[in-house]
């Protein structure tokens, strides 16, 4: 098969699980034989433009005839079998669905996050859920500032979920949701349900388990807000007052809550603060845990830490909502905590460290969940089935209609 991968690269500067996703799925399809081509722009590539093309850019996030015409152009000469588009913010834009329709390429889209639905894409205001957006105008959103904090950054993002609502809805053959969560968001929103499937993001094998009881408990990933960073020092702290747990925790990542969490680790013997790992030292990391913290406040459309930690036979304690409550099977493969409750997260950490045995069967447990649900074999499975049925569906030569969500065919356990 011949695939067009689509993506605009998040900034390299601080963590990114689409860019890895991405990356993830290239490197499986190739590896299976299939041939991948990409068309990407850089986020990183912003700050070495002119200031008359970075005033401009606000202008081109809706809509981008440039990107547009460019890829019409390599679609007709290169004519693969199927598109498949991630991000397309800042650089690309929907103009790309245009082009696919230019030259008769069918699109599939892997959904990232609830940006079809909500312009950040968090489902979240002030630290808390926020469906203001879901199912209505994004005005609400350019009046609270909802990106960056600012009202004018926001505006782009709404203005292009507005105008572009119904080409998305028309123009992709076929949606990936990464999580029945996030599925069923979507179709609340009003999204068509017959072209949204799950596909669960895969995992590849890390290579690396967790030998014996593990010697920390780890937080990997984006400092902020949204990831529970500062839900979890406040129960840390709750811990540590009642004696801690035994284990020292381990945090690593960068984001704009960098500086408060290095202040609050120095000088302490019970936290650390690791700065950003690489992918070596992450599943090293991973493996050397007595669990992975995932407690973010707003709803993950999937949680990729989480199966990170069961691929290395290590258990979860996550929020108990989004998609870890279908990824983390309570007191089996993990702990799940009330979402934005530091008593409730504190009580599962010292739950999780407390009995060694039990730990070591929720990772044994951990483990087999991956390999049934997220390992490379399921994921090429279930991508290229994807593509089969959006070709079938363009060319009329089978039902466009998206297995129900569950089923072994695209859904798998959800």
């Amino acid at each position: 098969m011949h695939v067009l991968v689509l993506h605009n690269r998040y900034a390299s500067a601080q963590p990114s699980g689409e860019n890895k996703v991405v990356d993830q799925e290239v490197a499986l399809l190739r590896k299976a034989g299939h041939r991948v081509e990409v068309f990407e722009r850089r986020s990183d590539d912003i700050a070495a433009r002119s200031l008359p093309a970075k005033a401009a850019l606000p202008f081109l996030v809706p809509w981008n005839p440039g990107v547009r015409r460019e890829l019409a152009t390599r679609l007709r000469a290169g004519r693969p079998d199927v598109v498949h588009v991630h991000n397309v913010f800042p650089l690309l834009s929907p103009a790309v669905l245009a082009a696919c329709a230019d030259a008769g390429v069918p699109a599939v889209a892997t959904l990232h996050n609830y940006t079809q639905v909500c312009p950040p894409g968090t489902l979240q205001r002030d630290g808390r859920p926020c469906a203001e957006c879901v199912g209505s105008t994004p005005l609400p959103a350019v009046r609270h500032g909802c990106y960056r904090g600012s009202r004018l950054a926001t505006v782009p993002l709404a203005v292009s979920l507005s105008v572009n609502r119904r080409r998305w809805w028309s123009g992709v053959e076929r949606f990936f949701c990464i999580s029945a969560a996030q599925r069923e968001v979507l179709v609340r929103a009003g999204m068509p349900a017959e072209r949204l499937a799950v596909k669960h993001n895969f995992v590849p094998d890390p290579g690396v388990r967790r030998a014996g009881d593990g010697e920390q408990l780890l937080f990997l990933g984006r400092l902020a807000e949204a990831k529970g960073v500062r839900l979890l020092m406040a129960a840390w702290d709750e811990l540590a007052a009642s004696g801690g747990v035994g284990v020292p925790l381990v945090i690593a990542g960068a984001g704009p809550l960098e500086r408060e969490v290095a202040a609050w680790a120095a000088g302490r013997d019970d936290v650390r603060y690791a700065g950003l790992y690489d992918t070596a030292e992450c599943r090293r990391a991973v493996a050397r845990s007595v669990a992975v913290v995932a407690p973010s406040t707003w709803l993950e459309a999937f949680g990729l830490v989480a199966v990170e930690a069961m691929a290395a036979g290590v258990p979860v304690v996550a929020a108990g909502h989004g998609a870890f409550v279908e990824l983390v099977e309570e007191g089996v493969t993990g702990l799940l905590h009330r979402p934005g409750d530091a008593g409730s997260l504190a009580d599962r950490l010292r739950r999780i460290t407390a009995d060694r045995s039990r730990n070591q069967e929720m990772g044994r447990a951990a483990r087999r969940r991956y390999e049934q649900g997220f390992s490379p074999v399921v994921g090429l499975e279930r991508l290229v089935e994807g593509y089969r049925a959006a070709i079938a569906g363009r060319s009329g030569g089978g039902d466009s209609t998206p297995p129900p969500v569950g089923t072994e065919s695209l859904g798998g356990s959800t």
